[in-house]
């Protein structure tokens, strides 16, 4: 080697080089470099995929879980009210005609020894007696009318009784409907708003709300708010939802009727048992089923065009806002009516 010049040395350099290359290329050293370098790509390759594939999972399932909690929190929203009455064991039928400032409704009810009561039937109707387009003998001919039905239903005529709402006294034709009854031998019974926010207390509060709700009654005439306060019950009167025709202004109502109702007592503003012709309307457009107790939605959640079902609603936000009560539940069966029957003694 020593006597080899550089050129020499260099070409069996070259030639060693040359001879290892051919001989790992035969054992297959070149495929498996390629092999070892592929492997190594798909493994950074499949730890990016991996990453990007848990975030996007991670992405998808928190989007899931926010749409579930959407969901919950939706129907959550849609709240009932799950308290059953107590039903009458046994009970005698009694029926009453409410004289209202609408128009004649009448309701048939079991009730027993305890007071527990169901009602059996109702009836409401408009009738021209009260917007005094009518005869006395179609006065007549009306509550003859809702007196058979209820004869026939099994009620004794010493059972039915008849009521003029507080309401309904303002009007002039009152005293023609008076007049009829009493031809038929019938006593008709009025009441003054106090009574009547103290009857519509008696039908549609449960004892067991006594100390953490009120009631509300929406009538044509007048609206009543009751409370009871041990065994004292404090009704007070506002306007109702024919205001409008007595020119009075929405502004004016929503104030009157919110200083009303801010005299509820904070600890009874749980819930609000609401009755009357306006929640009747509001309630038709959220029941579930047949079910006796429907919880309103907000009054901003009903757009309606009826003026008198708007300006119950103006009643309603009012009693809303100044009470804080977020629980406006509906009594499919209640009425003052009924209260008054309650109210008899046994």
């Amino acid at each position: 080697m020593q006597r080899l010049t550089v050129t020499g040395r260099l070409l069996i350099t070259v030639l060693i080089l040359a001879a290892i290359y051919f001989g790992f290329k035969y054992v297959g050293g070149v495929d498996l470099l390629k092999s070892l370098q592929k492997n190594q790509t798909e493994q950074v390759e499949h730890r990016s995929e991996s990453g990007e594939t848990s975030a996007s999972a991670e992405g998808s399932a928190s989007e899931e879980s926010s749409t579930s909690s959407n969901s919950d929190a939706a129907v959550s929203s849609k709240r009932s009210f799950d308290y059953e009455a107590p039903q009458p064991t046994g009970g005698t039928l009694k029926g009453v005609v409410e004289l209202g400032a609408s128009g004649f409704n009448s309701f048939i009810v079991r009730i027993d020894a305890n007071k527990n009561w169901k009602l059996e039937k109702s009836e409401f109707g408009n009738s021209l007696v009260i917007e005094n387009m009518a005869m006395d003998e179609d006065v007549r001919a009306g509550l003859k009318k809702y007196i058979g039905g209820m004869l026939d239903y099994g009620v004794s005529s010493k059972d039915i009784h008849f009521v003029v709402s507080s309401g309904a006294v303002k009007a002039d034709v009152t005293q023609k409907i008076i007049r009829a009854l009493k031809s038929l031998n019938y006593f008709v019974n009025t009441v003054t708003p106090e009574e009547e926010g103290r009857l519509a207390l008696r039908s549609v509060l449960p004892a067991d709300f006594y100390s953490s709700a009120f009631v509300v009654d929406i009538g044509s005439g007048n609206t009543k708010i009751s409370w009871k306060t041990d065994n004292k019950t404090t009704a007070l009167e506002s306007y109702g939802s024919k205001y409008f025709q007595e020119g009075k202004n929405d502004e004016q109502v929503y104030s009157e009727v919110k200083a009303k109702a801010k005299q509820v007592p904070s600890a009874q503003r749980k819930t609000c048992f609401i009755i009357g012709g306006v929640p009747f309307e509001l309630a038709k457009a959220v029941r579930k089923g047949k079910e006796r107790y429907t919880v309103l939605d907000a009054p901003d959640a009903y757009k309606m065009e009826n003026a008198k079902t708007k300006a119950g609603i103006n009643i309603y936000k009012a009693i809303a806002d100044a009470t804080g009560c977020e629980q406006f539940v509906f009594d499919w069966d209640a009425n003052f009516t009924i209260g008054f029957l309650l109210d008899l003694p046994k």
